[in-house]
């Protein structure tokens, strides 16, 4: 009998949690499939000539700009024309119409896409959308040629999934990509966070949260000024950061760095508010997180993070940079322990009926089945 065709999965690397989580959501949609895991940075880390190739190249195109701390030749290096040429052949090479169902890509750094395979992508951001933040402009851009290679990812897809409508309108928008081409699927929660709260459960003990690494882009230090302020009127809140672990003093502030993802739902537990006040943020999963975990949300109104936190419903929305109104967006909840209350129940609604991978992982399946001519054609590959 004749071997049923897989799920071609292909994935820059395991991390950030997502890469690894959609592969069990496919697997949980597709369940009679088998899916082949292809790691793209492991591929590249097998040919020592290609990197040391595309090494030199990077240094070419942007040696300038990393010399002068404008970019890390780390992200620099997977945005050069040599290497999306180099993955795009690999790939090709391990995926073909004989063995596989379907391509299924996460991110879009590269074009997984293979002729006569049906493909698709997933991704939480597209580099033009940068220039609608509020720190980006011009000069923050890789080469135009990288650029115009990368609408071809979304170009040679059957279907863009993305996991928010700012992404959405860019691929459409910037990409030229037709508007029948783009599904808004959004995303699921990655740590495993408990539906009910079992501390802290009337709010009454002011406590933040704060969550990421990447301590300046989300805006820690704005974080620490507003504390500072809200320390003067609420003397007895407490603020933790996990993630990052920035060298500073302060009373009141807890630092816990770097923790497994299966230890977060402690520090959900005990806070009574969540914040986040980045700059950048292509999609946001703690904040999905905190608002399963029952927590309003104090952020910032940049990229995917308006879809989900709504002004005075689940949380307040501030403009990036402002330290006031991240102070004073605290402080009413901390005076107001039935508003937080009322708003951490808004974003578990939000987050139980739209922010789920089983809810995600549906409208993958549906979507691909009906790119693959519905479930009869399915079942004779």
């Amino acid at each position: 009998m004749e071997k049923r065709k897989s799920i071609a999965f292909i994935r820059p690397k395991p991390w950030p949690l997502a890469n690894s989580v959609v592969q069990g959501v496919l697997k949980e949609q597709f369940p009679d499939r088998d899916v082949e895991i292809i790691d793209v940075a492991a591929l590249i880390r097998k040919r020592p000539v290609l990197i040391l190739v595309n090494s030199i190249i990077t240094t070419l195109l942007y040696g300038f700009e990393i010399v002068l701390l404008q970019k890390k030749f780390r992200s620099a290096f997977w945005r050069t024309p040599y290497i999306f040429h180099q993955i795009r052949y690999l790939i090709r090479k391990r995926v073909n119409k004989e063995k596989h169902l379907f391509s299924f890509q996460m991110q879009s750094l590269f074009d997984g896409s293979t002729p006569g395979v049906p493909h698709f992508v997933y991704t939480d951001h597209t580099h033009l959308e940068n220039l609608n933040y509020f720190t980006n402009n011009s000069r923050t851009l890789y080469s135009q040629k990288w650029i115009k290679l990368e609408s071809e990812i979304y170009r040679n897809a059957a279907l863009n999934f993305v996991r928010s409508s700012n992404v959405q309108r860019s691929i459409i928008k910037d990409y030229g990509c037709n508007v029948d081409r783009v599904r808004l699927v959004y995303a699921g929660s990655n740590a495993s966070v408990s539906n009910t709260k079992a501390e802290n459960i009337s709010y009454t003990d002011p406590h933040i949260l704060f969550i990421g690494f990447d301590w300046e882009r989300k805006g820690g230090p704005d974080l620490i000024r507003a504390f500072e302020i809200v320390l003067q009127k609420c003397p007895d809140t407490r603020l933790t950061i996990v993630g990052a672990k920035p060298n500073i003093q302060l009373s009141n502030c807890e630092i816990v760095g770097p923790i497994p993802p299966e230890k977060l739902n402690q520090y959900y537990q005990r806070a009574s508010i969540f914040c986040l006040p980045t700059y950048l943020e292509p999609f946001g999963i703690v904040l999905v997180e905190a608002m399963t975990a029952r927590l309003p949300i104090v952020a910032t109104r940049v990229g995917a993070i308006p879809d989900f936190v709504e002004d005075g419903m689940n949380g307040w929305l501030v403009e990036p940079g402002d330290i006031q109104g991240i102070a004073d967006a605290l402080i009413k909840l901390i005076e107001n322990p039935d508003m937080s209350r009322r708003f951490g129940e808004n974003g578990h609604k939000i987050a139980r009926e739209m922010y789920s991978w089983q809810t995600v992982g549906r409208k993958f399946r549906a979507n691909i089945l009906n790119v693959l001519k519905e479930e009869q054609y399915i079942n004779t590959c």
